[in-house]
């Protein structure tokens, strides 16, 4: 047996390898990065994947770079819904992405009087409605005490 005849099997197994590990970079890609489903699309185990993860610095690579694919996938099928002019993608996108121009979940508005200080995220507007009411009360309250107090003396 000469030494090329010794190196064909193990050529044909680098080669069948490389293809299975192609199989399941577009296995990964076609699903998204969901690991188990293209395992099984690609008929590789899942401890395969995570072997050559560890030892295969390119395969590596180009499964760490799966997410950025995935976000490009959502941001395609967000911006196609803002185009066929989906309601909720469009407040969606302008609530995460155009909240320097005001279009943001929530508004902080604080009321400070009395003895009353909150947050109008956590408080309802009746609420707020209420407290400056009771202010308002106490403030009559002690301006009639006071005025009392003066005629009495």
């Amino acid at each position: 047996m000469t030494e090329s005849d010794k190196k064909a099997p193990v050529e044909e197994k680098r080669k069948k390898l490389r293809g299975k590990k192609k199989m399941l970079l577009e296995s990964l890609k076609g699903q998204l990065g969901v690991v188990t489903t293209a395992c099984k699309q690609a008929g590789v185990s899942r401890e395969t994947h995570y072997k050559w993860l560890r030892t295969d610095e390119n395969y590596k690579a180009w499964v760490m770079d799966l997410p950025e694919l995935t976000h490009d996938f959502a941001e395609n099928a967000l911006l196609k819904l803002i185009g066929d002019g989906d309601p909720k993608a469009i407040i969606f996108y302008l609530k995460t992405k155009a909240k320097e121009r005001g279009y943001v979940e929530k508004q902080e508005i604080e009321y400070m009087g009395g003895s009353a200080t909150f947050n109008l995220i956590e408080k309802s507007v009746e609420e707020i409605k209420n407290a400056k009411d009771h202010d308002r009360e106490e403030r009559d309250n002690n301006k009639s005490e006071a005025s009392g107090d003066s005629e009495s003396s």
